[in-house]
């Protein structure tokens, strides 16, 4: 899969296009585990904080880690 993203630039620019603004504009971001989704897979949410607030930003990824609640995927090998 990460074969078929190098070779393909588009498919790279496009995985990465909603993280990348965030920084490009310097503004602070955290990605925090969401849950599950209906087959198990694990969700993540991406936040966005106004400038020098890192703090509130902290402070709301905890709530929503805490509310997510902690999971263990399932063993694949």
């Amino acid at each position: 899969a990460d074969e078929d993203m190098a070779a393909d630039p588009v498919k790279m620019y496009l995985n990465d296009i909603f993280t990348v603004t965030v920084n490009m504009a310097g503004l602070p971001g955290i990605a925090v585990p969401a849950g599950l989704d209906a087959k198990g897979l694990p969700l993540g949410l991406q936040l966005i904080g106004r400038p020098f607030d890192e703090e509130t930003l902290f402070q709301t990824a905890f709530v929503i880690e805490q509310a997510a609640g902690t999971f263990q995927p399932e063993k694949w090998w």
